[in-house]
């Protein structure tokens, strides 16, 4: 049985965002068998992995009797900073969340980790990813008389577990996997184990880490560091771990297949200090920086990042072309994602809720600003008109991702194709249309020669890329089937 409590967040006016024009954060997980102190130390991981999903968070624990589950709308720190908190998520081994609903509202029933009572026992799973053919499984498990909880696509796998007719769990976890498409890394407990898995072309990210000899399962390697805890390796595509008492086991349920990460968790959404291959991301994104100078260089007086993300690549900018380095956009940390009822003369603001200019750098000078990506270019439109409203004499735009010319179905929030500002305007337009003296972007066969390639081999692409290519590397079922057009009930939250 499961015990659960949660509350809901305080109703907010999204009418304006700040953030609207970013791509949206995916997903985290984190968990941990075998530790005392194993709900205190998922939430700390969860703090790491916080830039990963900030509309909510959740834990569920297993106490050797119970399981216990905490979820909750919002930062990991309003939920789970309080002692009282961390008391009831009794027990020696926890999964954790942190939420971006990439498919599902942001409601407290679609928060995860989402649990069933099983035959067997409980079964708690969290999820990073999106499945391609989540809604077709979801339509046919409903016609057959599942009943849902949650429109969000993780609790396809519940039913799928749950139909199976194999005699041990591990089978039952294989055979659900096996039907679904897209991507994932799934972390799972059970009354007896730890279980995570990743899709078998690796989009999503899952490494395995140690503390005090517990096992941990996390998205990133920053979840490990927060914690003190010593990473081991990364699962590899395709892979299921199953952790127990008796140790770790390996099962690859898949026809062995080269991997292909999502590209994106290296130009965006991996914090900066996590390691993937043995490399930073930090090094990753100053590489594409100087990659970028060599392809599309600037007559400028000073580089300016646009901050956070655009930082990295701006230093590997700077340092290539010789340009000093000068933060010339000051970023207010302490914005949230709503304005309490704004005017139409607020809302005009924008972007100056989050960044201002820093006019004794940008003043009079030639400017070369530098960001990870442009989406619908909405705010890229107001940053460059910013820095002339602040002075500078010349804006060029240096992006260092290549241009966006395509959806994402794997657990990113793009917006449809035709508000995507790439797929619908030339280079001139665009330049046009967000106000820059100049505007380039890092070619893909550059990009793949700042992660370490000679370019990108279009037989066997080495990543995920169709956000630039059009190269989607799985079936799209929900996308091109019946279920494209269908719509999700669900009972409405009061309140």
């Amino acid at each position: 049985m499961i015990s659960q409590s949660g509350t809901k967040a305080a109703k907010t006016d999204t009418a304006f965002d700040p953030y609207a024009d970013r791509l949206r954060e995916e997903c985290g997980v984190f968990g941990i068998f075998g530790h005392a102190d194993a709900a205190a130390l998922t939430a700390l991981g969860l703090h790491a992995l916080q830039h990963r999903g900030q509309e909510a968070a959740g834990i569920v624990s297993f106490d050797g009797t119970r399981f216990q589950s905490e979820r909750r709308l919002g930062l990991v720190g309003d939920a789970f900073s309080e002692a009282s908190v961390i008391d009831k998520l009794k027990g020696m081994q926890a999964i954790g969340h942190v939420r971006y609903s990439t498919t599902g509202e942001t409601i407290l029933r679609n928060v995860q980790p989402l649990f069933a009572e099983l035959h067997g026992g409980g079964f708690a799973v969290a999820h990073n990813g999106n499945l391609t053919n989540g809604l077709t499984l979801r339509r046919n498990l409903v016609r057959d008389g599942a009943i849902y909880q949650s429109t969000s696509d993780t609790e396809v796998l519940l039913h799928l577990v749950a139909r199976s007719r194999k005699p041990q769990f591990i089978e039952r976890f294989v055979e659900a996997i096996r039907q679904i498409e897209g991507a994932y890394a799934f972390v799972g407990i059970t009354n007896k184990k730890l279980i995570g898995a990743r899709d078998p072309l690796g989009i999503r990210p899952l490494v395995l880490g140690e503390l005090d000899g517990a096992p941990i399962l996390t998205s990133e390697t920053c979840a490990l560091d927060i914690i003190g805890a010593k990473f081991i390796r990364e699962i590899e595509n395709g892979e299921v771990v199953v952790i127990s008492e008796s140790g770790i086991e390996s099962h690859k349920p898949f026809p062995a297949m080269p991997e292909r990460p999502c590209i994106f968790e290296y130009i965006y959404f991996a914090r900066p200090d996590s390691i993937v291959k043995g490399r930073s991301i930090y090094e990753h994104r100053k590489a594409m920086g100087a990659q970028l100078a060599m392809e599309s260089p600037a007559n400028a007086d000073v580089i300016v990042p646009v901050p956070d993300s655009g930082v990295p690549a701006a230093l590997g900018y700077a340092q290539a072309s010789g340009i000093p380095f000068e933060l010339g956009i000051i970023r207010n940390h302490y914005v949230g994602r709503t304005f309490i009822e704004p005017t139409q003369k607020v809302r005009e603001l924008g972007v100056k809720l989050k960044h201002s200019a820093n006019r004794s750098v940008v003043e009079g000078k030639s400017i070369v600003l530098v960001d990870d990506s442009i989406v619908r270019g909405t705010t890229s439109f107001k940053i460059v008109k910013m820095m002339r409203e602040a002075g500078a004499r010349e804006v060029h735009f240096r992006i260092s991702s290549p241009p966006i010319t395509h959806p994402d179905y794997y657990g990113i929030d793009t917006p449809d194709r035709e508000k995507l500002l790439a797929a619908t305007h030339s280079l001139e337009e665009m330049r046009q249309f967000v106000g820059a003296d100049s505007l380039a972007f890092i070619s893909v066969d550059g990009l793949y020669r700042a992660m370490g390639h000679e370019r990108r081999d279009p037989t066997r692409p080495q990543f995920t890329d169709h956000c630039f290519t059009g190269d989607y590397p799985t079936s799209l079922t929900d996308v091109i089937g019946e279920s494209a057009k269908q719509t999700i009930s669900l009972l409405a939250e009061a309140g």
